[in-house]
């Protein structure tokens, strides 16, 4: 990563790492701070923060670039996610998502909202929640739907004026006993 950033921001680096003894106690610090994300992750995220940024990285902004994005993590982007979330039938729970995160931002937004109000309206309102849920699945929180209400096994009719009498009346000659 230090030889990619060397090559990448030369000036800046060596201004940055005047010595190879500043260079060896960068890249200490740097290995206990970012001992958590695998190396192939640091990789990915150094070569990001060079196609994205002018200035050398700083330790802080590296971790940032090591955050998966949605797409690696398989979610549409926020408009998409709220045009399928619109146009998903109810009852919403039984629908098939592209991700997890595009019903609960929906479910969130108040589905009643999404539906009666104009995409001008609805859309920050969504678009803020799903946000907020991005972040919270980049911390590690795991997102899933939640469960089906299973139908119960059988299922009861009302009982008809004369079999509701009878068996009011085996209630009571029972609580005589």
């Amino acid at each position: 990563m230090f030889t990619e950033f060397e090559l990448a921001y030369h000036n800046q680096f060596h201004k940055a790492f005047g010595t190879s003894e500043q260079i060896i106690m960068a890249q200490q610090l740097w290995l206990n701070t970012l001992c958590d994300i695998s190396p192939q992750r640091l990789v990915m995220g150094a070569r990001r923060a060079i196609k994205d940024s002018e200035y050398l990285p700083t330790l802080h902004s590296i971790r940032k670039y090591c955050d998966p994005t949605p797409e690696e993590l398989g979610i549409p982007d926020a408009h998409a996610a709220y045009v399928e979330a619109c146009r998903a039938a109810s009852p919403k729970i039984e629908q098939k998502w592209t991700h997890p995160i595009v019903y609960w931002a929906g479910h969130e937004s108040d589905w009643f909202f999404l539906a009666s109000n104009s995409e001008a309206k609805a859309f920050p309102v969504y678009q803020r929640n799903f946000e907020i849920l991005i972040n919270r699945l980049l911390e590690g929180e795991t997102l899933e739907l939640p469960a089906h209400k299973a139908i119960p096994a059988s299922i009861s009719k009302p009982l008809s004026k004369e079999e509701q009498r009878k068996h009011m009346k085996e209630m009571r000659e029972q609580l005589d006993i």
